[in-house]
């Protein structure tokens, strides 16, 4: 018997136990040790907030259940192999697998942990992917100038991501102020925004991805000439306006799309998934990202805990704790 974290209904979480059954021939056994919440999606499903033409698009690669509810839904989990492919029993692996404390997944899909990175920070590769992606999507090139707007987990995982291409200058734009050690932690400049004047119109790459129109209005505005803004937010079945007058078409701007469902066009045709993810655990090899990890709450209170993490603005990277 395995538990799981289900949302039975709107904002309502609750452990349920279910039965694993035999272990298929391509599959292996894995007891988790933590998994992370990804707020912005975890809180649209939690919300009911997918829209029907995304049910099949937004589900999680090994999701139970069906969208709206009942459904378990989660895609960051690390664990230890226990039963399956002999020759990697033992093994400390990521999987892209809902919270729960025991599972079957195939054995492609448990992709090994570099022995250097600690299984708490492993939580971390999902978002890691999702920034990495954004970052080839952006094509940045040593020597940008890059502003990111909302400095939440994706914000600064790509704010890390991004300091490191040489000679950029990036600069994190967000409400909170107490991100700004964060930023600064990454090598980045932070601001407010009502301490952004000089930097607009200065930007060759905007990302956005404070999930409010408002972020978008200000990732627009910083935008320098032919610039382009990459729109990390996932809005659910909500609309935003966006404000394409003014000076959006004189400055020829771009706005696209990125999305961790493809790997970007740029290298789609050499790298699988399996790729990808792998290269997002081999970045997490910074202790400094342990700092994006917020809270950690053991998998037995996550019933009653969930929906509140999930509502917390605070929120980077929630850790479950399993044993």
């Amino acid at each position: 018997m395995a538990r799981a974290l289900w949302l039975t209904d709107k904002r309502q979480a609750q452990l349920r136990e279910e039965p694993l059954g035999a272990l298929a021939a391509n599959e292996v056994l894995i007891e988790a040790r933590f998994s992370a919440i990804s707020r912005g999606t975890e809180a649209l499903v939690a919300n009911g907030a997918v829209p029907v033409s995304e049910y099949e698009r937004m589900r999680a690669p090994l999701q139970s259940g069906a969208f709206p509810f009942p459904v378990k839904y989660g895609y960051a989990t690390v664990g230890k192999i226990t039963a399956g492919a002999t020759d990697r029993v033992g093994e400390t692996v990521f999987c892209l697998h809902p919270h729960q404390d025991v599972f079957h997944a195939p054995v492609e899909m448990a992709i090994a942990v570099p022995p250097s990175i600690e299984p708490a920070r492993a939580v971390l590769a999902a978002n890691m992917e999702t920034a990495l992606n954004g970052v080839w999507d952006a094509g940045i090139s040593p020597g940008d100038r890059v502003t990111i707007v909302g400095a939440g987990l994706i914000g600064l995982l790509i704010a890390f991501l991004a300091a490191a291409i040489p000679a950029t200058r990036v600069s994190l734009v967000d409400l909170n102020p107490s991100r700004r050690d964060l930023a600064e932690t990454f090598g980045c400049d932070f601001r407010t925004p009502d301490e952004i004047e000089e930097l607009a119109g200065d930007a060759d790459i905007v990302f956005h991805t404070s999930a409010s129109a408002e972020g978008l209005a200000t990732a627009i505005s910083l935008a320098a000439f032919e610039a382009r803004i990459v729109e990390m937010s996932w809005y659910g079945s909500r609309s935003v306006e966006i404000p394409l007058g003014g000076s959006f078409h004189s400055q020829r701007l771009s706005i696209v799309a990125s999305q961790v469902g493809h790997v970007s066009v740029s290298r789609r045709a050499r790298w699988p998934l399996s790729r990808r993810l792998e290269t997002a655990l081999a970045l997490l090899d910074d202790d400094r990202l342990d700092l994006l990890v917020s809270g950690e709450t053991a998998f037995e209170d996550m019933a009653g805990a969930y929906c509140g993490i999930l509502a917390d603005p605070a929120t980077l990277c929630h850790r479950i704790r399993y044993r």
